[in-house]
């Protein structure tokens, strides 16, 4: 095994490149001058970006049968895997997309151990360990441990609520808040949180890379300010300029019945929200900062993510002349 250390020749695979952090991720490490890959079921996704970098390779497959993992992996000297799958209309769907999500990482740490692989940079959730784990965070402990058994050294980050433009956890809270300015909610919405924008997300994902003393960690990643879901709901109504909103809480509201509440309100999923929704029915704090010893940066203020957030929103609530 070759050193951990990235030298400018070093070539960097990242998987997950049409998500919503991965996406965003590849401008910020173009600015760095990474040498990248990227492994894709539809290469015309990324069209846009590989105009910008003709130095970026494409390569198509799948990672839940398998097809072209080996081929993507050959000469990488580090991995991003930024696949998490999550429920689709029907919240009953939502065991078939965790066992695709074990395939899909069992598959990769298979691939990964007959090359020269070096290191994994995985982005998880944030939540205790235990029986009680939700499935949904349950789900991306499993991949954790599956992507730390192989021969590369895997760095772990595990996040709570990301804020930006697009990610479904800040879709939920932009149209809850902007369309009931009186909302009756179940009893998880004063769970504590440490939400953390996005653009904080990205800064720590291309500091593990650039910093080996990361190789073997993992991290818990938040911001300043730990709040309750009730707290966020009323920080982003003041951030649009909103009244404040009248949050009343019922017990008989359970994950499953919220789903389909905020299924009524929202135009995402009752399977995508219930897991979700899932995950916050206990805290989702960090139990450390350490990260920071190894990356320091400026922590974004949850209402300034807020308004970031929004002023990359071209359509759908909280839009200007919307």
């Amino acid at each position: 095994m070759g050193s951990l250390g990235l030298s400018p020749e070093d070539r960097v695979l990242v998987i997950g490149a049409t998500g919503f952090v991965g996406g965003r991720l590849l401008p910020e490490l173009v600015k760095k001058k990474i040498r990248l890959r990227l492994f894709v079921r539809d290469p015309a996704r990324v069209v846009e970006i590989t105009a910008l970098n003709k130095d970026i390779e494409v390569f198509q497959g799948d990672l839940v049968s398998g097809m072209g993992l080996k081929e993507a992996l050959r000469g990488i000297h580090s991995a991003y895997y930024l696949v998490h799958s999550i429920g689709g209309k029907s919240v009953f769907r939502n065991a078939e997309y965790a066992e695709r999500d074990g395939t899909a990482a069992r598959n990769f740490i298979s691939a990964a151990g007959d090359e020269e692989l070096r290191r994994i940079i995985y982005l998880g959730g944030l939540g205790e360990k235990g029986d009680n784990l939700s499935e949904y965070l349950g789900s991306r402990e499993e991949i954790a441990a599956i992507l730390s058994s192989g021969k590369p050294s895997a760095t772990i980050l595990r996040a709570a609520i990301i804020i930006g433009a697009g990610g479904t956890s800040f879709e939920m809270l932009r149209y809850l808040v902007e369309r009931l300015p009186v909302m009756v909610c179940p009893k998880w919405i004063d769970s504590r949180i440490q939400p953390i924008a996005i653009k904080d997300v990205l800064a720590y994902l291309v500091g593990c890379l650039l910093n080996p003393l990361t190789a073997g960690e993992t991290f818990d990643i938040g911001g300043e300010e730990i709040l309750t879901y009730r707290d966020m709901m009323q920080l982003y109504a003041e951030a649009r300029g909103l009244t404040r909103r009248l949050i009343f809480t019922v017990p008989f509201l359970t994950p499953l019945l919220s789903a389909y509440w905020v299924d009524l309100v929202t135009p995402i999923a009752s399977g995508i929200a219930h897991p979700l929704i899932e995950g916050l029915k206990n805290d989702v704090v960090c139990k450390d900062n350490c990260i920071d010893e190894f990356i320091p940066i400026e922590k974004t203020p949850f209402k300034e993510a807020v308004s970031i957030a929004l002023s990359e929103k071209k359509e759908g609530p909280g839009v200007k002349g919307s």
